[in-house]
This record gives C-alpha cells, sequence and structure tokens, in this order.
C-alpha cells in the first residue's frame, strides 16, 4: 500500500479518494473549497501540507487555472513534495499547462501525465480509463495506486496523455452531437421516434442511441459530467486546433452548440442536456 494525496475533492476527486481508502492505501486530501469528508481520510492544511510525506500526490482539479493555483506559492503542492514523490496529474488540461508542470518539478520529483475517462459510477468502483503517460519504471512503481483506480492505458510520453483525453473528449462530444441532429432530423422528415432509433441502431450511432433513449424519452439528464466542464474541454480541443493550424470544423460546431446550451442555463446539468437544447425535447 501506498501513502497518496489527493488535490481537488470535486464529483471525481472525493471519488478518487475514497476508492484508494477503501482499498487500503494511506490517504491525505484537500480543496480549496468542498467540504467532503472522506472516510479515512487526513484532512490537510494546504497542499503543500498534502504532499508532505506522500509516495504519490494526484490532482484533480477543474482547469489549468486551478492546477497552477495549487501548486504554486509557499502552500502550493511543489513546496511539500520530496525526492521520489511522483506527482500523477488526472485533471483534463491544456498541453500548455501540462508542459509547465512538467517543467516546474522540484529536483527528485517525478511525473505522470494520466487524466482519466469515466465518470463518478466508474471512480467509485474502480473502473476508470487511465490515460497515462510517463517513464515506465515510474508507471510500474504507482501501479499500486493506479490499479486501484480503474484500467491502465500507456499512451506515450509526458503530455501524451493530456493529448489522448482531449481527442477522446472530442469524439464523446461530436457523437452525442451528431445524436441530436439526426433525432430532430428524422422528425422533421415525418420518421417516428421508434423508427428513427430503429434506423440508427444500424449505423455507427448504434450504441449511444440506445444508451441516451431513456434520458431523451423523459428529458431527465442526471448529472455526471457537467455541461459546463464539457464546454470547458471542447474549448481545449478549440485552442490545441488554433496552436497547431488544423481545421476541425465539426468539434468547433459542437463546442458552440455547448456554449449555447450553457447560455441557455444548462451547464450545471449532464453533458448530454446538449441533446434538449438541439430539439430533441421539442414536441414531436
Amino acid at each position: 500500500m501506498m501513502n497518496a494525496a489527493v488535490i481537488g475533492l470535486g464529483a471525481m476527486g472525493s471519488r478518487i479518494a475514497e476508492r484508494l481508502a477503501r482499498t487500503g492505501h494511506d490517504i491525505v486530501v484537500w480543496s480549496r473549497s468542498s467540504t467532503v469528508e472522506i472516510p479515512g481520510a487526513r484532512l490537510a492544511s494546504s497542499p503543500a501540507d498534502a504532499a508532505r510525506g506522500a509516495d504519490v500526490v494526484i490532482t484533480m482539479v477543474s482547469d489549468g487555472e486551478a492546477l497552477r493555483a495549487v501548486t504554486s506559492g509557499p502552500d502550493g503542492m511543489y513546496a511539500g513534495v520530496g525526492a521520489g514523490t511522483t506527482v500523477i496529474q488526472m485533471s483534463t488540461v491544456d498541453a500548455e499547462t501540462t508542459r509547465w508542470l512538467s517543467r516546474s518539478l522540484p529536483a527528485g520529483t517525478l511525473m505522470l501525465d494520466a487524466p482519466v475517462l469515466g465518470s463518478v459510477a466508474e471512480a467509485t468502483a474502480g473502473e476508470l480509463v487511465l490515460l497515462v503517460s510517463g517513464e515506465d519504471d515510474v508507471v510500474a512503481d504507482c501501479e499500486p495506486v493506479l490499479r486501484a483506480l480503474g484500467t491502465v492505458h500507456r499512451v506515450g510520453g509526458i503530455g501524451t496523455g493530456t493529448a489522448a483525453k482531449l481527442v477522446a473528449n472530442s469524439a464523446l462530444f461530436g457523437v452525442i452531437g451528431v445524436l441530436g441532429e439526426c433525432l430532430v432530423l428524422a422528425r422533421s422528415l415525418g420518421l417516428s421516434d421508434d423508427a428513427a432509433f430503429e434506423v440508427m441502431d444500424h449505423t455507427p450511432l448504434a450504441a449511444q442511441a440506445r444508451r441516451r433513449r431513456p434520458a431523451i424519452a423523459d428529458g431527465e439528464y442526471t448529472p455526471r459530467f457537467a455541461l459546463d466542464m464539457a464546454l470547458k474541454d471542447a474549448g481545449l480541443v478549440a485552442l490545441a486546433a488554433q496552436a497547431y493550424g488544423i481545421d476541425l470544423r465539426l468539434a468547433e460546431a459542437m463546442r458552440t452548440w455547448l456554449s449555447d446550451a450553457s447560455d441557455k442555463g444548462l451547464g450545471d446539468r449532464d453533458y448530454t442536456a446538449v441533446l434538449a437544447h438541439i430539439g430533441v425535447d421539442r414536441p414531436k
């Protein structure tokens, strides 16, 4: 078992901390805003306090700005890490923030870039998909913690974990957008929902159409991954496209759907509530 610190106790960070505590690891936690109590975990007074004595320090915060805030300064995480400590960065951030974090490592401190796929249910059950990047020996040393959280998928050197997460989320958002538009198109052309879903069952949309049909039918989009967080991630994809001079017009279209849905007050609902904004909740 390992001594692990978890910095950030939002929906995902709190479940990660709980999972590690339940699987026998010694856990210290810190959050700048949450009052969540993690059974079996010690609450630290600062990120630096949380990091002191930890074998691994997991960061799971909302965005790059928050990550820089909890890392820097006299009370920041880097003030508490020691030689041999491994920082496991699991937040979804931009590539430059990941590079900054790596460049800023104190002497002797190690790092893995390991964003995750999955939401609160997967985090609770230890069934996340971890997109892990970093040195092989560092991954091996951290396996007791990583394996407690889910399945490890190696994607390359530091930074490729961040890249892989943006690719995965861009695919996720795009599929949801296409599903919504196809259903609105079908209804506009006079197809019943039964017929539309039967047609989509014979397309690459089949799995998502089956999975989302109950929520579409009752208009209830139970929060798992907040729409405003999805919008943030779609913005990171847009920044990457701009930085590398690539044309991602489908990804940009999905970003605008999410942005408009947020403007309509759906930001705290699940990201799939964008389907309601696209029009699937309108009278048939």
